[in-house]
């Protein structure tokens, strides 16, 4: 299976009922502290707003937010951690009415509730300190 090169980038078009799945694992042990970071952004650049913000803080915390006109908004934080160290993962972020839904492994662990309009993302970025082996998105209409 070849890797995708990181940061990864694609333009997307979501709405309710689309999935992101990003299958990756981590590039070194938790205690070196690795991160994931999925970014779903309203332009195709890196400083747009970002309606959705994923951080997991590999064996230690996932950290969920959004940003607006360069300024990050209350942020959601869980110390729920399904990622197990040196396994590989999937990650599926489902687009619900009112928010985004994040299953690890199959499991629904996180919810965050839409802050900007799903019909605003056009870009999603998943980079940091991952080997990544599956980016894919699906709309269901």
């Amino acid at each position: 299976m070849s890797l995708l090169s990181l940061p990864h980038t694609e333009s997307v078009s979501l709405s309710t009922g689309s999935t992101v799945t990003i299958e990756a694992r981590p590039l070194v042990c938790f205690f070196n502290e690795p991160h994931l970071q999925v970014d779903f952004h309203t332009e195709m650049k890196e400083d747009s707003d970002i309606a959705f913000h994923f951080q997991v803080y590999f064996g230690n915390r996932v950290v969920m937010n959004s940003r607006e006109y360069r300024t990050w908004k209350e942020e959601v934080e869980s110390k729920n951690m399904p990622f197990q160290d040196g396994q590989e993962f999937e990650l599926r972020i489902l687009v619900l009415e009112d928010k985004y839904q994040v299953m690890v492994n199959g499991q629904a662990y996180y919810n965050f509730n839409h802050r900007i309009p799903v019909s605003s993302v056009k870009m999603v970025q998943v980079w940091r300190d991952i080997s990544l082996t599956k980016f894919n998105v699906s709309n269901k209409r």
